[in-house]
């Protein structure tokens, strides 16, 4: 019991160490780092797509909107919004995608590299992070 409640204290310090803002500004990176009109060019996608893949990009047009959904777990956009592209693209154009502008990495993990290279100057917390990662406190 004692454990887990340090583990609480110290999810707490370390989610001060990267504001709500800096994970919105990861989102909307997400968004304006892709041309997603050379994306739908690139692999072919039907019109059904394209447009499914706008609306998903125009989904929160300010912090409020998106602070509303992610409030709480705010790193949680990464797998959401990987997930619904690759719902769109398919299994196949979503891992051409991924080739093409993650290097075939998957996206939710370069994201979750930039977050850390951003901690780089508070390392203990980084090592506490990764700790409490491998005891699978990671939603």
């Amino acid at each position: 019991m004692k454990k887990i409640m340090i583990a609480v204290m110290l999810a707490g310090t370390f989610s001060l160490s990267y504001a709500q803002s800096d994970y919105y500004n990861d989102y909307r990176r997400s968004i304006s780092d892709v041309n997603w009109q050379s994306v739908a060019a690139e692999l072919l996608l039907s019109v059904v797509q394209t447009n499914q893949l706008n609306a998903l990009n125009d989904r929160y047009h300010d912090y409020d909107s998106w602070n509303r959904v992610y409030v709480g777990h705010p790193d949680r956009w990464r797998e959401d919004r990987y997930d619904e592209i690759e719902k769109i693209l398919g299994r196949e154009k979503y891992t051409k995608f991924k080739k093409n502008y993650y290097k075939g990495q998957n996206p939710v993990a370069v994201y979750n590299r930039n977050k850390n290279n951003y901690k780089k100057t508070k390392v203990r917390k980084s090592k506490v992070y990764k700790m409490e990662k491998k005891n699978g406190h990671h939603h």
